[in-house]
């Protein structure tokens, strides 16, 4: 079955979230949720999720998945906020452990974060199937779809990309063709292994539909969610057809040397590695996050 799927860009962090169903009346997944962040105030709110619940309650659909591609380093992430408001169970792959740990250490967060992914309700291993909703007998259309779960390292280790029939929410892997690809220089990120992920989802068939997580558009074009292996083949500046593994990587590296680290990455990741719970209250009541100093 051929999913329907409804984008919601947002400006501030040039992410799109995906609610992805069958029809209407039907189970959904929502894919990478945003919650808002003033990085000024350090204060949240929920415009982005309330235009994600509008639509799935306007449509009649049930949650029963909040997928998340990676642990965010440029938005926090709501998939809590919207578990509490229409369901669902919050998913990531099985390799968050190893971005756990590598943050409790550079965040000294010791036994206050565990390091098992137990915060998720469900890790996903390599080549995982798993159904949204009631999939139908053949010839039945029934009400869901099935989906695989793609591990494609390399921004980090823990990245997925999930493919829901003919389409594959490819994370922070792929950008538009004339952006090219995802940086690769976080802890734990590696460009040949980013370059072999790419490759597997680039020998998919060429109509698939490839949906990315962010788009930094030019001033020449309207921010853009969806392309095709075969348009990404031909004409991605870092990934075409023709470009080595060695050029990548040392595209890559050079590229990455010259930029600035996110905006958000030290509370984003503090928030996403815990599956976008907040930490606990202290004895004031409030909610700190930490920054550590000359760290990066």
């Amino acid at each position: 079955m051929t999913p329907r799927i409804e984008a919601f860009y947002d400006t501030a962090t040039c992410t799109f979230t995906y609610v992805v169903y069958a029809q209407e009346g039907s189970a959904c997944a929502v894919i990478d949720p945003v919650l808002d962040y003033d990085p000024k105030s350090g204060c949240t709110s929920t415009a982005s999720a309330q235009r994600v619940i509008a639509f799935v309650r306007e449509h009649r659909l049930r949650v029963t998945w909040l997928l998340e591609t990676h642990a965010h380093a440029d938005h926090l992430s709501a998939a809590p906020y919207l578990k509490e408001a229409l369901g669902g169970r919050i998913a990531i792959g099985a390799s968050i452990r190893t971005v756990q740990n590598t943050f409790r250490r550079i965040f000294n967060l010791g036994e206050d974060l565990p390091v098992d992914g137990r915060q998720f309700d469900h890790l996903f291993v390599p080549g995982e199937r798993f159904e949204i909703g009631e999939v139908g007998e053949a010839g039945d259309v029934g009400d869901g779809l099935s989906g695989e779960a793609l591990h494609v390292p390399g921004h980090t280790p823990a990245d997925m990309a999930y493919r829901i029939g003919d389409a594959v929410f490819v994370g922070d892997t792929l950008f538009m063709p004339d952006l090219g690809s995802a940086r690769c220089d976080f802890p734990g990120g590696d460009a040949r292994t980013m370059y072999e992920s790419v490759r597997t989802l680039l020998e998919l068939p060429p109509d698939t539909r490839l949906c990315m997580c962010h788009d930094y558009p030019p001033s020449s074009r309207a921010a853009r969610w969806q392309t095709t292996v075969a348009e990404q083949r031909r004409d991605n500046i870092h990934l075409r057809d023709g470009v080595s593994a060695d050029e990548f990587v040392a595209m890559r590296t050079a590229r990455d040397r010259t930029l600035g680290m996110p905006t958000l990455i030290l509370p984003a990741i503090q928030i996403n590695i815990r599956a976008g719970a907040w930490p606990e209250p202290e004895d004031n009541g409030v909610r700190y996050l930490k920054i550590p100093l000359n760290a990066f």
